[in-house]
């Protein structure tokens, strides 16, 4: 018989749900955060008309088939129905355009992160702040909506993010997290709200158009880690679980970016902390103890979910690619032997097969650019792989330079963080299910950086673990009574957890080096598959 196991009670209960670019992932934790159930739902954006988007009932059959998923495991695993969660947290890829009309509409499809079109909004806004916004900001795409003369503008009566929107229907509050928020409109680290001078600049740069609303007026309210932001109504409960199981009720914390519910679920979000997170986008965060020098259109300034500022290194290009090639060895896999080939062991049996490469990955060089990369000055993408001949094309080295390339373009980054700017990193904290292979990431990750990687026993769990952790804070009412976030994460979440670190190791930094060298060099044979293919 079935061991039935004993379901925390329900108002100790927290769930996360984080809408990644891949997968929406449910977790439910309990008193201790550890995970008690999990759901999943695979999905991918869609390039329609130029614009890599997705719609909004795949955002909601998505949503739902995660919660399903991961009710059903409850029922499993504890023998009962799961009908009242004490507090409720939404994460979501970060940026992006979702502009709404005065009845609730979307006024055009979804715009994600993903997106490079807006380089002429970028530069201008950034020249007109002083102040660097990048290509995926929401600001931006706005304001190449108004520069381009699209007629949806003037009828906007709110514009908000994936994570902000998905938090809007579940509970009727515009309401948004600092660190998701400042992926929108920059925020003043005095106020933690939005910047109040830049707003006016704005203002006034568009005074001339006319429009019907004030840009203040159409950006969510913004809240810090530990505020409450709504509960649970009961037409969210119902387009969550349309069973009618789930009541309504649930504590809201307010709705975050997959970047700052990494930094919580790597427990970085301490001044000279970072962490590294990676997926279909690869992006660093350091945590700064004071501004930096000068502007630099490769940093963008955003805050922890608490309101301090970070400097972010955001690539568009991540894991995608090695996941690609995973899926052809799959098939290679399945046709060899007649028989499923589980994707795990695929990545298993990949990855440790780059540890015993070269470490230069025998002179090939590959690059990863599905899509445009802003801090390489690349507004479409082409994956290559080079190779030389008369050097050794062995699966190890093959796979160990897929590796290194999802790592170069932020090794650019960091290098202007760390090097220009001087700015110390005491550790450095990575998740993502690239590290789900033991040692091989982690440790490739370390000489590419040539820094200490750590990874936390939780880290796997990813943002939808992270943004749980919020929805707990949230609702055990610890800030008012006077503990940070950074106590919080301290005290009750990562007393007990373990850590393992890979420090870089000389052959692994002198070989990634070396690719690093080719591949900067090697920027005109991208730049000449993009001109003619």
């Amino acid at each position: 018989m079935k061991n039935i196991l004993d379901l925390p009670p329900s108002k100790e209960l927290a769930l996360g749900i984080e809408l990644g670019s891949t997968r929406i992932k449910s977790v439910l934790i309990g008193p201790n955060k550890e995970p008690l159930a999990t759901g999943s739902h695979e999905w991918e954006n869609q390039y329609v008309d130029g614009v890599w988007t997705y719609s909004l009932d795949a955002v909601w059959q998505g949503l739902r088939e995660s919660y399903a998923d991961l009710k059903s495991e409850v029922q499993a695993k504890y023998g009962t129905a799961l009908t009242e969660i004490g507090s409720i947290g939404i994460s979501a890829m970060m940026h992006g355009y979702l502009p709404f009309d005065a009845a609730g509409e979307l006024l055009t499809p979804f715009r994600t992160w993903r997106n490079t079109f807006t380089e002429e909004a970028s530069a201008e806004l950034s020249e007109l702040f002083a102040f660097n916004i990048p290509q995926r900001w929401s600001i931006s795409h706005l304001y190449q909506a108004i520069r381009n003369g699209e007629e949806h503008v003037d009828s906007i009566r709110s514009l908000t993010t994936l994570a902000g929107y998905v938090h809007w229907q579940l509970t009727g509050e515009q309401k948004m997290g600092v660190g998701e928020a400042s992926g929108m409109f920059p925020i003043d680290s005095t106020t933690g709200k939005f910047h109040a001078k830049m707003l006016d600049q704005f203002t006034e740069l568009i005074a001339k158009n006319n429009f019907s609303w004030n840009i203040a007026e159409i950006l969510p309210e913004v809240q810090v880690a530990g505020e409450q932001a709504g509960n649970l109504t009961a037409a969210g409960a119902n387009l969550l679980d349309p069973s009618g199981d789930l009541q309504p009720g649930a504590i809201f914390c307010p709705p975050e970016g997959d970047a700052g519910t990494g930094m919580v679920a790597t427990d970085a979000v301490a001044p000279r902390t970072g962490n590294i997170s990676v997926g279909t986008s690869i992006f660093g965060m350091v945590v700064l103890e004071h501004e930096l020098k000068k502007r630099h259109d490769e940093l963008d300034i955003v805050t922890t979910p608490a309101g301090d500022q970070v400097a972010m290194v955001h690539c568009n290009n991540g894991a995608s690619e090695i996941g690609a090639w995973a899926q052809i060895f799959r098939e290679f896999g399945q046709r060899l032997s007649g028989a499923d080939v589980d994707s795990s062991s695929v990545f298993q049996s990949l990855f440790t097969s780059a540890l015993e490469s070269e470490g230069d990955a025998g002179g090939l060089i590959a690059y990863n650019y599905l899509s445009g990369e802003h801090i390489t000055g690349f507004e479409e993408g082409r994956p290559l792989v080079v190779r030389r001949p008369g050097r050794e094309f062995t699966l190890g080295n093959f796979v160990r330079s897929q590796l290194y390339a999802a790592f170069a373009t932020l090794r650019l980054g960091m290098d202007i963080l760390t090097q220009d700017e001087g700015v110390e990193v005491d550790k450095l904290l990575a998740h993502g299910g690239m590290f789900q292979t033991e040692g091989v990431a982690q440790q490739l990750l370390a000489g590419s950086l040539n820094v200490p990687v750590s990874i936390s026993n939780t880290a796997s769990e990813g943002g939808a673990w992270g943004v749980a952790v919020l929805a707990a804070y949230a609702a055990s009412g610890k800030r008012e009574a006077g503990q940070n976030l950074q106590e919080y994460l301290d005290a009750e979440v990562f007393a007990n957890t373990t850590f393992t670190s890979a420090d870089p190791q000389e052959r692994d930094v002198a070989g990634f080096n070396e690719f690093y060298a080719d591949w900067r060099a090697g920027f005109a044979v991208e730049r000449a598959a993009i001109e003619n293919l």
